[in-house]
């Protein structure tokens, strides 16, 4: 499930709960997508909080959508990654690019 919602400040949120994987990852794609052309907010920030699993589908999505609004200078961040999505992204070498450049440690 996907939420989208604006705050005052002209920042975007997107929420997503569950897995991000082939039967999910292309509603994510499409709300990143739609949402960066359509509002075009000055920051996107994508909660992960309720996400439960992610594989490198759902890492191809948030790479399509930080480089989405990298193209129309919109700030692009992650936000509150479970400790296996983090890993995820950290493995990958994404975390940086992604927005999470505070120093975040679990032990693997």
């Amino acid at each position: 499930m996907i939420t989208t919602r604006r705050q005052a400040d002209g920042t975007t949120v997107v929420e997503v709960r569950g897995s991000l994987d082939s039967a999910t990852v292309e509603s994510l794609r499409e709300t990143l997508l739609d949402t960066l052309q359509r509002d075009r907010p000055a920051v996107m920030i994508v909660d992960l909080t309720y996400v439960t699993f992610m594989d490198s589908v759902g890492i191809g999505a948030l790479v399509a959508g930080q480089r989405a609004a990298r193209d129309i200078g919109c700030g692009f961040q992650l936000r509150n990654p479970s400790e296996f999505v983090h890993r995820q992204l950290r493995v990958t070498g994404l975390t940086e690019l992604l927005g999470l450049t505070g120093t975040r440690h679990f032990g693997i």
